[in-house]
């Protein structure tokens, strides 16, 4: 079952996420992340997490400024032997599902041009190949392009309105 993440994650939520920066070129950071960062990303929400530690998923803004409140931009990572099974279309689902709960109209994700199965996922889930930004991200000696696709998002009835809404 699908929940929110706890403190008690932080740790091997980190541990994934770092296993992805220096192991892989999915993600252009080369930066490992730490529990305590783990723990104010959980905190600040939202994360959601698979159970046995699986995977897991988070959203935040895609841009600053009051004119992009409505839109938000995804991570979602899910260890080797997770993957191909649903648990990322199930977890993706719930995400969308909490940014829409959230306001959010529009959900993007920014996936390295090495990392072709991501994009194949989110044409599933349809989101929609938006952009193709050559050779921007540097990582292991290698030019990276990024690739950006999007999903809009229908506001669920009852939905709360984000605080951009009134201004």
């Amino acid at each position: 079952m699908i929940k929110p993440a706890t403190p008690e994650d932080a740790q091997w939520i980190a541990d994934l996420w770092n296993s992805i920066i220096t192991d892989t070129l999915v993600t252009f950071t080369t930066i490992p992340k730490t529990s305590a960062e783990m723990t104010s990303l959980i905190t600040d929400g939202p994360v959601l997490v698979l159970p046995d530690a699986q995977g897991f998923a988070t959203f935040g803004p895609f841009r600053s400024g009051p004119g992009y409140a409505h839109t938000v931009e995804h991570s979602i990572f899910l260890v080797p032997h997770a993957r191909g099974k649903g648990q990322g279309r199930a977890l993706m689902q719930a995400l969308m599902d909490e940014a829409r709960t959230r306001g959010a109209h529009v959900m993007v994700g920014a996936i390295s041009g090495a990392n072709p199965r991501a994009v194949e996922f989110h044409t599933r889930v349809g989101f929609e190949r938006v952009a193709l930004m050559p050779q921007v991200g540097r990582k292991a000696g290698q030019w990276l392009d990024l690739i950006l696709v999007q999903k809009m998002l229908e506001r669920p009835t009852g939905a709360t309105t984000s605080p951009a809404d009134t201004v």
